[in-house]
């Protein structure tokens, strides 16, 4: 699938279970933010191949009081910390305060989120993978037109060892965590790079040859 030179490589992912150690309930403190075994190396790997990474999350303890916006912060904070020490970054954190009893449009598994993202990038959703743990990561990214990839950690640690069910879009990838997923995309990026290079010198070697 041919890319836009002019959009940005973009990839969106979730926060409980992908990035941050999924808990029951909420990540209620920055100390209880506690990444998830190689998910910041695997931010840091896609950055310096040039990929942008963005975060999606769904974070209803916020429109339930259940947490604050100063501590919603403090925890970005933190995260964004350990990503910088990592080598790694997030371009920008999008969340929806919502929970499913306001019936809006951005909570996953609606697409609102992930449609706002593409749009302020300017992106295809077609060309943005969207990597979750949970079945409403893949709902929303297959409702939204993105790239779905599952991610065997936190909710999607149930997965690891059998087939997904019919629920999940068809089109689904999974991956063992976030740096499988980034080793896996840049895997295929290279793959990718050297069959154009072989298809331009196969045409330069015909132009050659009919001179």
């Amino acid at each position: 699938m041919s890319r836009n030179k002019n959009q940005p490589r973009l990839v969106v992912i979730d926060r409980d279970g992908t990035l941050n150690t999924w808990r029951e309930g909420f990540t209620r403190t920055p100390e209880e933010f506690e990444p998830v075994p190689g998910a910041l190396e695997a931010v840091a790997l896609l950055n310096r191949a040039g990929w942008l990474v963005v975060m999606a999350t769904n974070q209803p303890g916020l429109g339930r009081g259940v947490l604050d916006m100063t501590t919603f912060h403090a925890i970005n904070t933190r995260m964004h910390q350990e990503l910088a020490v990592a080598g790694g970054r997030l371009d920008a954190v999008f969340f929806c305060p919502h929970g499913p009893e306001d019936n809006c449009r951005c909570a996953k598994p609606q697409p609102g989120l992930l449609l706002d993202i593409a749009k302020r990038y300017g992106v295809e959703p077609k060309q943005i993978p969207m990597v979750g743990d949970a079945l409403r990561d893949m709902q929303a990214a297959a409702s939204a037109g993105f790239q779905p990839h599952l991610v065997c950690t936190g909710e999607g640690r149930v997965w690891r060892d059998r087939a997904l069910d019919a629920s999940f879009p068809p089109n689904t990838q999974v991956h063992s965590d976030l740096l499988a997923f980034a080793e896996d995309l840049l895997a295929k990026e290279e793959r990718n790079s050297e069959k154009m290079r072989e298809e331009a010198d196969k045409k330069a070697k015909i132009g050659a040859e009919s001179v």
